[in-house]
């Protein structure tokens, strides 16, 4: 049994002040690459991770939609869920 998957992190500090993304690829329960959007780079922990991240790294447009990813996908979803998240008593 295999088992691939990622996921992807979103990390609010003071509202939307401070957003991080993270975006994880993982094999048999093992990281092999992370993008983080404080470091804006692919960072690989396998062979094959590392082999990944320089690829994707040297791929300016892909770099350009995972650094813009905070906007796009994190303050646009704490937009849509504020409600529910913070108003809720």
């Amino acid at each position: 049994v295999f088992q691939k998957l990622s996921t992807s992190e979103c990390y609010f500090i003071n509202g939307t002040e401070k957003v991080r993304f993270v975006e994880r690829y993982i094999y048999n329960r093992q990281t092999e690459v992370m993008f983080d959007s404080d470091v804006g780079l692919h960072v690989g922990f396998t062979p094959f991770g590392e082999r990944a991240a320089k690829d994707w790294n040297s791929d300016p447009a892909r770099l350009e939609y995972k650094r813009t990813a905070v906007d796009w996908y994190c303050r646009n979803n704490y937009e849509a869920s504020r409600p529910f998240i913070t108003e809720r008593r």
